[in-house]
Protein backbone atom coordinates (compact mmCIF):
# COMPACT_ATOMS: atom_id res chain seq x y z
CA UNK A 1 0.00 0.00 0.00
CA UNK A 2 1.35 3.16 -1.27
CA UNK A 3 0.84 5.79 2.23
CA UNK A 4 1.26 8.68 0.29
CA UNK A 5 -2.64 8.04 -1.56
CA UNK A 6 -4.36 7.93 1.36
CA UNK A 7 -3.62 11.11 3.94
CA UNK A 8 -5.15 9.26 6.92
CA UNK A 9 -2.41 6.87 6.85
CA UNK A 10 -0.03 9.40 5.56
CA UNK A 11 -0.49 11.00 9.08
CA UNK A 12 -0.02 7.30 10.81
CA UNK A 13 3.11 6.37 9.36
CA UNK A 14 4.43 10.24 9.80
CA UNK A 15 3.91 9.50 13.44
CA UNK A 16 5.41 5.87 13.80
CA UNK A 17 8.25 7.77 12.12
CA UNK A 18 8.90 10.19 14.01
CA UNK A 19 8.85 8.02 17.36
CA UNK A 20 10.93 5.06 15.72
CA UNK A 21 13.57 7.92 14.89
CA UNK A 22 13.83 9.29 18.31
CA UNK A 23 14.42 5.81 19.93
CA UNK A 24 16.97 5.86 18.15
CA UNK A 25 18.34 9.25 18.83
CA UNK A 26 18.07 9.82 15.25
CA UNK A 27 16.81 13.37 14.15
CA UNK A 28 13.67 12.91 12.73
CA UNK A 29 12.51 13.80 9.03
CA UNK A 30 9.42 13.87 7.33
CA UNK A 31 7.99 14.24 3.78
CA UNK A 32 7.64 17.56 2.23
CA UNK A 33 4.53 19.36 3.45
CA UNK A 34 3.51 19.69 -0.09
CA UNK A 35 4.00 15.76 -0.62
CA UNK A 36 1.86 14.79 1.87
CA UNK A 37 -1.05 17.55 1.51
CA UNK A 38 -1.57 17.29 -2.26
CA UNK A 39 -4.09 15.31 -2.07
CA UNK A 40 -5.79 17.23 0.15
CA UNK A 41 -9.02 19.18 0.19
CA UNK A 42 -7.68 22.66 0.23
CA UNK A 43 -9.35 23.58 3.54
CA UNK A 44 -7.10 20.80 5.51
CA UNK A 45 -4.51 21.86 4.01
CA UNK A 46 -3.07 24.63 6.79
CA UNK A 47 -4.18 22.19 9.40
CA UNK A 48 -1.45 19.90 7.52
CA UNK A 49 1.32 22.35 7.33
CA UNK A 50 0.79 23.34 11.45
CA UNK A 51 0.53 19.60 12.47
CA UNK A 52 4.00 18.89 10.77
CA UNK A 53 5.43 22.10 12.37
CA UNK A 54 4.37 21.14 15.06
CA UNK A 55 5.97 17.86 14.99
CA UNK A 56 9.27 19.20 13.88
CA UNK A 57 10.08 21.47 16.49
CA UNK A 58 9.31 18.75 19.35
CA UNK A 59 12.56 17.87 20.74
CA UNK A 60 11.24 16.63 23.80
CA UNK A 61 9.82 12.75 23.56
CA UNK A 62 7.26 12.93 26.80
CA UNK A 63 5.46 14.65 24.09
CA UNK A 64 4.74 11.92 21.88
CA UNK A 65 1.47 10.25 23.60
CA UNK A 66 -0.13 13.95 23.17
CA UNK A 67 1.02 14.08 19.65
CA UNK A 68 -0.21 10.31 19.63
CA UNK A 69 -3.65 11.52 21.44
CA UNK A 70 -3.82 14.53 19.04
CA UNK A 71 -3.10 12.40 15.73
CA UNK A 72 -6.05 10.42 17.07
CA UNK A 73 -8.22 13.86 16.84
CA UNK A 74 -6.95 14.83 13.43
CA UNK A 75 -7.41 11.85 11.65
CA UNK A 76 -10.70 11.40 12.91
CA UNK A 77 -11.79 14.95 11.32
CA UNK A 78 -9.80 14.41 8.51
CA UNK A 79 -11.60 11.32 7.89
CA UNK A 80 -14.75 13.11 8.07
CA UNK A 81 -13.82 16.26 6.44
CA UNK A 82 -12.60 14.34 3.31
CA UNK A 83 -15.64 12.41 3.57
CA UNK A 84 -18.11 15.42 3.35
CA UNK A 85 -15.62 17.10 0.67
CA UNK A 86 -16.30 13.87 -1.56
CA UNK A 87 -20.16 13.45 -0.68
CA UNK A 88 -20.16 17.63 -1.52
CA UNK A 89 -18.89 17.41 -5.06
CA UNK A 90 -21.56 14.06 -5.75
CA UNK A 91 -18.03 11.83 -5.73
CA UNK A 92 -20.60 8.49 -4.38
CA UNK A 93 -22.28 7.80 -6.83
CA UNK A 94 -25.21 9.38 -5.68
CA UNK A 95 -26.81 12.71 -7.42
CA UNK A 96 -26.35 15.14 -4.85
CA UNK A 97 -26.90 19.05 -5.27
CA UNK A 98 -23.83 22.07 -5.11
CA UNK A 99 -25.64 25.27 -5.14
CA UNK A 100 -28.34 25.39 -7.68
CA UNK A 101 -26.79 22.79 -9.67
CA UNK A 102 -26.65 18.74 -9.43
CA UNK A 103 -23.41 17.07 -9.40
CA UNK A 104 -22.67 13.21 -10.17
CA UNK A 105 -18.82 11.92 -9.44
CA UNK A 106 -17.58 15.57 -9.69
CA UNK A 107 -19.28 16.55 -12.33
CA UNK A 108 -22.28 18.68 -13.55
CA UNK A 109 -25.59 16.45 -13.96
CA UNK A 110 -28.47 17.61 -16.43
CA UNK A 111 -31.68 15.70 -16.52
CA UNK A 112 -33.62 14.85 -19.79
CA UNK A 113 -36.19 12.49 -19.11
CA UNK A 114 -39.65 11.18 -18.83
CA UNK A 115 -42.93 10.73 -16.71
CA UNK A 116 -43.95 6.45 -17.00
CA UNK A 117 -46.20 6.26 -14.08
CA UNK A 118 -47.16 2.63 -15.21
CA UNK A 119 -43.82 0.95 -14.90
CA UNK A 120 -44.76 -0.67 -11.27
CA UNK A 121 -47.62 -2.23 -12.92
CA UNK A 122 -46.86 -3.44 -16.02
CA UNK A 123 -43.10 -5.30 -14.13
CA UNK A 124 -45.94 -6.71 -12.18
CA UNK A 125 -47.43 -8.78 -14.84
CA UNK A 126 -45.61 -11.42 -16.55
CA UNK A 127 -47.13 -10.12 -20.07
CA UNK A 128 -46.47 -7.12 -19.72
CA UNK A 129 -42.84 -7.34 -18.33
CA UNK A 130 -40.91 -6.07 -21.40
CA UNK A 131 -42.69 -3.18 -21.91
CA UNK A 132 -40.49 -2.28 -18.77
CA UNK A 133 -37.16 -3.01 -20.90
CA UNK A 134 -38.57 -1.33 -24.05
CA UNK A 135 -39.03 2.07 -22.70
CA UNK A 136 -35.71 2.06 -20.79
CA UNK A 137 -33.90 1.02 -23.83
CA UNK A 138 -35.75 3.33 -26.32
CA UNK A 139 -35.24 6.64 -23.66
CA UNK A 140 -31.53 5.28 -23.54
CA UNK A 141 -30.85 5.26 -27.19
CA UNK A 142 -32.42 8.96 -27.59
CA UNK A 143 -30.16 10.09 -24.74
CA UNK A 144 -32.64 10.18 -21.50
CA UNK A 145 -31.11 9.73 -18.22
CA UNK A 146 -33.83 10.26 -15.96
CA UNK A 147 -37.89 8.70 -15.12
CA UNK A 148 -40.37 9.68 -12.80
CA UNK A 149 -42.47 6.74 -11.48
CA UNK A 150 -44.91 5.67 -9.24
CA UNK A 151 -44.17 4.27 -6.02
CA UNK A 152 -47.18 3.64 -4.71
CA UNK A 153 -51.15 2.34 -5.56
CA UNK A 154 -53.00 2.45 -2.68
CA UNK A 155 -56.03 -0.41 -2.76
CA UNK A 156 -56.82 -0.08 -6.05
CA UNK A 157 -56.95 -2.55 -8.73
CA UNK A 158 -52.86 -4.37 -8.37
CA UNK A 159 -52.41 -2.58 -6.05
CA UNK A 160 -48.84 -2.31 -4.10
CA UNK A 161 -50.47 -1.48 -0.72
CA UNK A 162 -53.79 -3.44 0.17
CA UNK A 163 -54.32 -1.46 3.51
CA UNK A 164 -52.38 -0.01 5.69
CA UNK A 165 -48.65 -1.43 6.51
CA UNK A 166 -50.00 -4.89 4.43
CA UNK A 167 -48.45 -4.91 0.52
CA UNK A 168 -48.54 -6.97 -2.35
CA UNK A 169 -45.36 -8.98 -2.71
CA UNK A 170 -45.92 -9.78 -6.66
CA UNK A 171 -46.01 -5.71 -7.35
CA UNK A 172 -43.22 -4.84 -5.20
CA UNK A 173 -41.01 -7.18 -6.76
CA UNK A 174 -42.50 -5.54 -10.23
CA UNK A 175 -40.96 -2.06 -8.38
CA UNK A 176 -37.75 -4.01 -7.66
CA UNK A 177 -37.39 -4.82 -11.43
CA UNK A 178 -37.67 -1.28 -12.68
CA UNK A 179 -35.22 -0.37 -10.76
CA UNK A 180 -32.68 -3.22 -11.89
CA UNK A 181 -34.24 -2.61 -15.33
CA UNK A 182 -33.46 1.80 -14.90
CA UNK A 183 -29.65 1.04 -13.15
CA UNK A 184 -29.12 -1.73 -16.46
CA UNK A 185 -30.13 1.15 -19.29
CA UNK A 186 -28.61 3.97 -17.26
CA UNK A 187 -31.60 5.88 -16.10
CA UNK A 188 -32.04 7.33 -12.35
CA UNK A 189 -35.59 7.43 -11.43
CA UNK A 190 -37.54 9.97 -9.59
CA UNK A 191 -39.96 8.04 -7.15
CA UNK A 192 -42.99 9.45 -5.62
CA UNK A 193 -44.46 7.86 -2.62
CA UNK A 194 -48.44 9.19 -2.89
CA UNK A 195 -50.78 10.57 -5.04
CA UNK A 196 -52.95 13.97 -4.10
CA UNK A 197 -55.29 12.19 -6.86
CA UNK A 198 -57.73 9.69 -6.53
CA UNK A 199 -55.77 7.76 -8.90
CA UNK A 200 -54.21 4.85 -7.86
CA UNK A 201 -55.81 5.45 -4.55
CA UNK A 202 -53.86 8.82 -3.36
CA UNK A 203 -54.63 10.60 0.09
CA UNK A 204 -58.41 9.93 -0.61
CA UNK A 205 -57.82 6.43 0.00
CA UNK A 206 -55.51 6.97 2.85
CA UNK A 207 -58.87 8.99 4.23
CA UNK A 208 -60.66 5.82 3.82
CA UNK A 209 -58.40 3.66 5.14
CA UNK A 210 -58.66 5.57 8.63
CA UNK A 211 -62.56 6.37 8.50
CA UNK A 212 -62.87 2.60 8.53
CA UNK A 213 -60.74 2.44 11.74
CA UNK A 214 -63.10 5.21 13.18
CA UNK A 215 -61.43 8.63 12.56
CA UNK A 216 -63.96 11.21 12.24
CA UNK A 217 -62.85 12.94 9.07
CA UNK A 218 -64.60 15.63 6.63
CA UNK A 219 -62.59 15.42 3.79
CA UNK A 220 -59.42 14.77 1.53
CA UNK A 221 -57.37 17.03 3.27
CA UNK A 222 -57.26 15.81 6.29
CA UNK A 223 -54.78 13.43 5.18
CA UNK A 224 -52.45 16.43 6.03
CA UNK A 225 -53.17 16.95 9.58
CA UNK A 226 -54.96 13.72 11.05
CA UNK A 227 -52.04 12.02 13.03
CA UNK A 228 -53.50 8.46 12.07
CA UNK A 229 -52.97 9.09 8.19
CA UNK A 230 -49.24 10.83 9.01
CA UNK A 231 -48.64 7.79 10.60
CA UNK A 232 -49.88 5.52 7.84
CA UNK A 233 -47.81 7.95 5.54
CA UNK A 234 -44.90 7.56 6.98
CA UNK A 235 -44.71 3.96 7.39
CA UNK A 236 -45.10 3.60 3.41
CA UNK A 237 -42.49 6.05 3.39
CA UNK A 238 -40.45 3.56 5.42
CA UNK A 239 -41.52 0.71 3.80
CA UNK A 240 -40.05 1.42 0.32
CA UNK A 241 -37.01 3.39 1.47
CA UNK A 242 -35.92 0.42 3.29
CA UNK A 243 -37.06 -2.21 0.98
CA UNK A 244 -34.40 -4.57 -0.03
CA UNK A 245 -34.31 -5.02 -3.91
CA UNK A 246 -35.39 -8.99 -4.86
CA UNK A 247 -33.65 -8.72 -8.01
CA UNK A 248 -29.96 -6.65 -7.00
CA UNK A 249 -30.03 -7.34 -2.95
CA UNK A 250 -30.11 -3.62 -2.17
CA UNK A 251 -31.75 -1.57 -0.36
CA UNK A 252 -33.71 1.00 -2.09
CA UNK A 253 -32.02 3.62 -0.12
CA UNK A 254 -28.84 2.67 -0.52
CA UNK A 255 -29.19 2.61 -4.37
CA UNK A 256 -27.63 5.17 -6.60
CA UNK A 257 -30.35 4.22 -9.22
CA UNK A 258 -32.71 6.17 -7.08
CA UNK A 259 -32.45 10.25 -8.08
CA UNK A 260 -34.74 11.33 -5.74
CA UNK A 261 -37.75 10.65 -3.63
CA UNK A 262 -40.85 12.64 -4.62
CA UNK A 263 -43.07 13.30 -1.08
CA UNK A 264 -46.58 13.85 -3.11
CA UNK A 265 -47.77 13.97 -7.10
CA UNK A 266 -48.88 17.21 -7.04
CA UNK A 267 -50.27 17.90 -3.26
CA UNK A 268 -52.91 20.27 -3.26
CA UNK A 269 -54.90 21.50 0.18
CA UNK A 270 -57.90 23.40 -1.08
CA UNK A 271 -59.50 23.88 2.16
CA UNK A 272 -56.38 25.56 3.17
CA UNK A 273 -55.20 28.68 0.85
CA UNK A 274 -53.08 30.15 3.70
CA UNK A 275 -51.17 27.32 3.25
CA UNK A 276 -50.45 26.39 7.03
CA UNK A 277 -51.30 23.27 6.81
CA UNK A 278 -49.12 21.70 3.61
CA UNK A 279 -46.52 23.77 4.60
CA UNK A 280 -46.11 21.83 8.27
CA UNK A 281 -46.75 18.06 6.54
CA UNK A 282 -44.09 18.93 4.48
CA UNK A 283 -41.73 20.12 7.19
CA UNK A 284 -42.47 16.87 9.28
CA UNK A 285 -42.43 14.20 6.16
CA UNK A 286 -39.65 15.84 4.63
CA UNK A 287 -37.68 15.25 8.05
CA UNK A 288 -39.04 11.40 8.37
CA UNK A 289 -37.61 10.97 4.79
CA UNK A 290 -34.08 12.10 5.44
CA UNK A 291 -34.19 10.37 9.05
CA UNK A 292 -34.29 7.01 7.35
CA UNK A 293 -32.30 7.78 4.15
CA UNK A 294 -29.78 10.74 3.85
CA UNK A 295 -28.04 9.83 0.31
CA UNK A 296 -30.62 10.37 -1.62
CA UNK A 297 -31.80 14.11 -2.53
CA UNK A 298 -35.49 15.05 -1.90
CA UNK A 299 -38.12 16.95 -3.44
CA UNK A 300 -42.18 17.65 -2.60
CA UNK A 301 -44.19 17.31 -6.27
CA UNK A 302 -45.35 20.89 -6.29
CA UNK A 303 -46.98 22.33 -9.65
CA UNK A 304 -44.93 25.96 -8.46
CA UNK A 305 -48.11 27.95 -7.61
CA UNK A 306 -47.25 30.98 -5.20
CA UNK A 307 -48.60 31.58 -1.79
CA UNK A 308 -49.09 33.73 1.21
CA UNK A 309 -45.62 34.27 1.59
CA UNK A 310 -44.99 36.41 -1.71
CA UNK A 311 -48.08 37.91 -2.18
CA UNK A 312 -46.13 40.14 -5.28
CA UNK A 313 -45.71 36.84 -7.01
CA UNK A 314 -49.37 35.65 -7.29
CA UNK A 315 -49.41 37.15 -10.32
CA UNK A 316 -47.99 34.34 -12.13
CA UNK A 317 -50.29 32.11 -10.81
CA UNK A 318 -52.46 31.00 -14.04
CA UNK A 319 -56.09 31.96 -13.69
CA UNK A 320 -55.97 32.89 -9.66
CA UNK A 321 -54.93 29.56 -8.41
CA UNK A 322 -54.76 29.71 -4.36
CA UNK A 323 -54.11 25.60 -3.85
CA UNK A 324 -52.75 25.78 -0.47
CA UNK A 325 -49.50 25.49 -1.61
CA UNK A 326 -46.60 28.03 -1.77
CA UNK A 327 -43.69 27.56 -4.11
CA UNK A 328 -40.78 30.01 -1.99
CA UNK A 329 -41.89 28.57 1.65
CA UNK A 330 -42.95 25.04 0.93
CA UNK A 331 -39.04 24.76 -1.15
CA UNK A 332 -37.32 26.89 2.12
CA UNK A 333 -38.05 23.72 4.16
CA UNK A 334 -34.20 22.44 4.94
CA UNK A 335 -34.71 19.22 3.74
CA UNK A 336 -36.38 20.02 0.51
CA UNK A 337 -32.85 19.89 -1.90
CA UNK A 338 -34.60 21.29 -4.99
CA UNK A 339 -37.46 22.38 -6.44
CA UNK A 340 -40.11 21.32 -9.24
CA UNK A 341 -42.57 22.77 -11.48
CA UNK A 342 -45.45 21.34 -13.74
CA UNK A 343 -46.57 23.47 -17.33
CA UNK A 344 -49.60 22.90 -18.24
CA UNK A 345 -51.16 26.00 -19.70
CA UNK A 346 -54.00 24.13 -21.89
CA UNK A 347 -55.60 23.05 -18.52
CA UNK A 348 -54.44 26.25 -16.64
CA UNK A 349 -55.73 29.05 -18.41
CA UNK A 350 -58.92 29.99 -18.67
CA UNK A 351 -60.46 29.44 -21.95
CA UNK A 352 -60.86 32.85 -22.68
CA UNK A 353 -56.73 33.32 -23.57
CA UNK A 354 -56.11 29.83 -25.01
CA UNK A 355 -54.09 30.77 -28.12
CA UNK A 356 -51.22 29.19 -28.84
CA UNK A 357 -48.65 32.14 -28.40
CA UNK A 358 -51.02 32.97 -24.72
CA UNK A 359 -49.78 29.81 -24.02
CA UNK A 360 -46.18 30.08 -25.33
CA UNK A 361 -46.03 33.67 -23.43
CA UNK A 362 -47.08 32.14 -20.60
CA UNK A 363 -44.84 28.87 -20.34
CA UNK A 364 -41.88 31.40 -21.17
CA UNK A 365 -42.66 34.04 -17.84
CA UNK A 366 -43.52 30.88 -15.73
CA UNK A 367 -40.37 29.42 -16.44
CA UNK A 368 -38.26 32.23 -16.07
CA UNK A 369 -40.46 33.66 -12.60
CA UNK A 370 -39.05 30.02 -11.01
CA UNK A 371 -35.77 29.77 -12.15
CA UNK A 372 -35.12 33.49 -10.86
CA UNK A 373 -36.39 32.47 -7.67
CA UNK A 374 -34.22 29.91 -7.37
CA UNK A 375 -31.58 31.71 -8.51
CA UNK A 376 -31.93 33.97 -6.06
CA UNK A 377 -34.09 33.17 -2.92
CA UNK A 378 -34.26 29.26 -2.78
CA UNK A 379 -30.10 28.72 -4.10
CA UNK A 380 -31.20 25.04 -5.32
CA UNK A 381 -32.19 23.44 -8.63
CA UNK A 382 -34.89 23.50 -10.34
CA UNK A 383 -36.63 20.54 -13.19
CA UNK A 384 -39.47 20.84 -14.38
CA UNK A 385 -41.15 17.49 -13.54
CA UNK A 386 -43.99 17.51 -15.89
CA UNK A 387 -44.91 18.86 -19.44
CA UNK A 388 -46.47 18.29 -22.53
CA UNK A 389 -49.34 18.88 -25.14
CA UNK A 390 -52.45 16.09 -25.33
CA UNK A 391 -53.62 15.77 -29.29
CA UNK A 392 -57.10 15.55 -27.62
CA UNK A 393 -56.36 19.71 -27.66
CA UNK A 394 -58.77 21.54 -30.38
CA UNK A 395 -56.01 22.60 -33.27
CA UNK A 396 -53.67 20.19 -32.21
CA UNK A 397 -51.46 18.89 -34.97
CA UNK A 398 -47.38 17.32 -34.01
CA UNK A 399 -46.04 20.03 -35.15
CA UNK A 400 -47.29 22.44 -32.28
CA UNK A 401 -46.29 19.52 -29.97
CA UNK A 402 -42.69 19.84 -31.12
CA UNK A 403 -43.09 23.23 -31.25
CA UNK A 404 -43.78 23.16 -27.49
CA UNK A 405 -41.75 21.08 -26.32
CA UNK A 406 -38.51 23.10 -28.38
CA UNK A 407 -39.65 25.98 -26.68
CA UNK A 408 -39.23 24.60 -22.92
CA UNK A 409 -35.90 22.66 -24.44
CA UNK A 410 -34.58 25.66 -24.96
CA UNK A 411 -35.20 27.43 -21.98
CA UNK A 412 -33.47 24.54 -20.43
CA UNK A 413 -30.82 24.92 -22.11
CA UNK A 414 -30.32 28.56 -22.04
CA UNK A 415 -30.60 28.14 -18.01
CA UNK A 416 -27.90 25.32 -17.89
CA UNK A 417 -25.39 26.89 -20.37
CA UNK A 418 -25.53 30.61 -18.54
CA UNK A 419 -25.40 28.85 -15.15
CA UNK A 420 -28.77 29.18 -13.90
CA UNK A 421 -30.59 27.06 -11.57
CA UNK A 422 -32.99 24.89 -14.18
CA UNK A 423 -30.91 21.61 -14.49
CA UNK A 424 -33.60 19.41 -16.91
CA UNK A 425 -37.05 18.45 -17.83
CA UNK A 426 -39.45 15.67 -17.56
CA UNK A 427 -42.75 15.14 -20.64
CA UNK A 428 -45.29 13.13 -19.66
CA UNK A 429 -45.61 10.51 -20.55
CA UNK A 430 -43.08 7.93 -22.39
CA UNK A 431 -44.98 4.63 -23.87
CA UNK A 432 -44.19 2.39 -26.15
CA UNK A 433 -45.74 0.59 -29.12
CA UNK A 434 -48.83 -1.77 -28.13
CA UNK A 435 -49.99 0.74 -25.38
CA UNK A 436 -52.77 2.03 -26.82
CA UNK A 437 -54.79 1.10 -23.88
CA UNK A 438 -52.31 3.90 -21.77
CA UNK A 439 -52.81 6.66 -23.58
CA UNK A 440 -54.08 9.97 -21.61
CA UNK A 441 -53.49 12.13 -25.15
CA UNK A 442 -50.03 12.93 -23.64
CA UNK A 443 -48.26 10.34 -24.65
CA UNK A 444 -44.94 10.15 -26.68
CA UNK A 445 -44.59 6.48 -28.65
CA UNK A 446 -41.04 7.24 -30.41
CA UNK A 447 -41.01 5.08 -32.96
CA UNK A 448 -44.41 6.69 -33.66
CA UNK A 449 -43.08 10.00 -33.60
CA UNK A 450 -39.43 10.38 -35.45
CA UNK A 451 -39.71 14.35 -35.16
CA UNK A 452 -40.37 14.40 -31.63
CA UNK A 453 -37.63 11.96 -31.02
CA UNK A 454 -34.90 13.81 -32.74
CA UNK A 455 -36.09 16.89 -30.76
CA UNK A 456 -35.35 15.00 -27.58
CA UNK A 457 -32.21 13.41 -28.68
CA UNK A 458 -30.95 16.77 -29.75
CA UNK A 459 -31.71 18.06 -26.02
CA UNK A 460 -29.79 15.25 -24.17
CA UNK A 461 -26.67 15.99 -26.60
CA UNK A 462 -27.06 19.82 -25.56
CA UNK A 463 -26.90 19.12 -21.96
CA UNK A 464 -24.67 16.52 -22.50
CA UNK A 465 -22.16 19.14 -24.14
CA UNK A 466 -21.92 20.79 -20.73
CA UNK A 467 -21.01 18.61 -18.50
Amino acid sequence: MDVSHNPVYMYVYCIVLYKLESEFQTTPTFPPISYVSASLPISLRTKVSLFFQALNMMANRRFISFIVLSLLTLTTNIHREIHHARADAGGNGFVQTMGTKFVLNGKPFYLNGFNAYWLMMFASEPSTTSKVTDVFREASKYGMNVARIWAFNDGDYMPLQNSPGSYNEDVFKGLDFVVAEANKYGIHLILSLVNNFKDYGGKDKYVQWAKQRGRNLRNQDDFFTDPVIKEYYKNHVKAVLTRINTVTGVAYKDDPTIFAWELMNEPRCITDPSGAHLQSWIKEMAAHVKSIDNHHLLEIGLEGFYGESTPEKKQYNPNNYLIGTDFISNNKIVEVDFATIHVYPEQWLPSTNMSEEAQLAFVDRWIEAHSLDCNSVLKKPLVIGEFGKSFKLPGYNLEKRNDYFQRIYNAIYSSARSGGSCAGGLFWQLLSLGMDNMGDGYQVVLEQSPSTASIIAQQSRLLSSLT
